[in-house]
């Protein structure tokens, strides 16, 4: 019969307060709910039952003892009662109130960098919430609304001719009728342009050239132009580029390209956390730091892209 949550109940010497305190530390990382000293409560998950195991050795090494319970809850009521442990919405008030503060300031914040570390430490408190938020709610949706409501208008400050999403229907295209174009986007591309770029070449004209519009109206019209408002290619309702052109060429089977788009979404426009996107951020931002040139920087990025399309896949080269 599976089991709906799991305790803990340890008891380590008093002598033994290094212990007492990394066992405290770990179990708070965690996210446990306290039932008194030494009980401690969680969500029944196997990871969890997994760490949970691995603390009970560390107490009992140090001259404790512990044990881990599975059960059910008895009833609703105390299914409720202990649910309310995880009750996260006070931790989401306070960042709504700081997200509509910081609202409030950013069209007086002449530093972008400095606006920019505060988005930045915003998204990294709510990660962190909903880290621990196992019965997410009403709470955790509001925050994240207000969120990326932030980091839209924020993002419209920092790059003003970031393209705003249509509303249309994405029609299915075929990758044959798209081959040996020219393809355009705006220069010191990031991540959906980068990304698309990657795309495009990968999956849809291999033997695509690119050219880098500073104005967007630059644009030739011979061109297939990307990821800027009056594109052929750019923002649809809510999906970027990327996911676009996904739809668009019938690539949205292939899991490993539908998982880089996650990526590529999170980064670009906010939203759903993926664990991998902090390692991406940091890359990317590093090589465009170090190529100026921007076709030299696509070269990179493609280097970059394959990699994590082929990890992926789980597949082997």
């Amino acid at each position: 019969m599976n089991c709906s949550w799991l305790i803990l109940v340890v008891s380590l010497p008093t002598r033994n307060s290094a212990g007492r305190m990394r066992v405290w530390r770990t179990l708070k990382a965690l996210g446990c709910g306290v039932l008194r000293d030494g009980v401690y409560l969680l969500p029944y998950r196997p990871e969890f039952r997994q760490t949970l195991q691995l603390q009970a050795e560390d107490v009992i090494s140090g001259g404790g003892s512990a044990h881990i319970l599975t059960l059910n809850s008895e009833n609703d009521e105390q299914q409720a009662l202990f649910e309310r442990f995880f009750d996260r919405s006070a931790d989401y008030t306070r960042l709504i109130e700081e997200i509509r503060q910081t609202a409030g300031l950013s069209l007086q914040i002449e530093d972008m960098g400095r606006l920019q570390k505060q988005m930045h430490r915003l998204r990294k408190t709510f990660e962190a919430i909903a880290l621990h938020d196992f019965f997410s709610g009403a709470a955790q949706e509001q925050a994240a609304t207000a969120l990326e409501d932030l980091e839209h208008a924020v993002q419209e400050r920092l790059v003003p001719d970031e393209p705003h999403a249509v509303q249309h229907r994405i029609k299915r295209l075929q990758p044959q009728d798209y081959r040996h174009r020219i393809w355009a986007t705006r220069h010191r591309p990031w991540i959906d342009r980068l990304a698309s770029a990657w795309l495009i070449r990968r999956f849809i004209d291999p033997e695509a050239r690119f050219i880098w519009l500073k104005p967007p109206a630059d644009c030739p019209a011979e061109a297939l132009g990307f990821d800027f408002d009056g594109a052929v290619f750019t923002h649809v309702e809510t999906k970027v580029t990327f996911e676009v052109l996904l739809a668009s060429f019938g690539l949205t089977k292939d899991t490993a390209l539908n998982r880089i788009g996650a990526l590529v979404h999170y980064l670009d426009a906010g939203g759903i956390p993926v664990l991998e996107a902090a390692g991406l951020e940091m890359l990317m931002s590093g090589m465009r730091q170090r190529w100026t040139d921007d076709d030299e920087l696509l070269a990179e990025a493609e280097k970059i892209f394959d990699a994590f399309y082929q990890a992926f896949s789980g597949t082997e080269s």
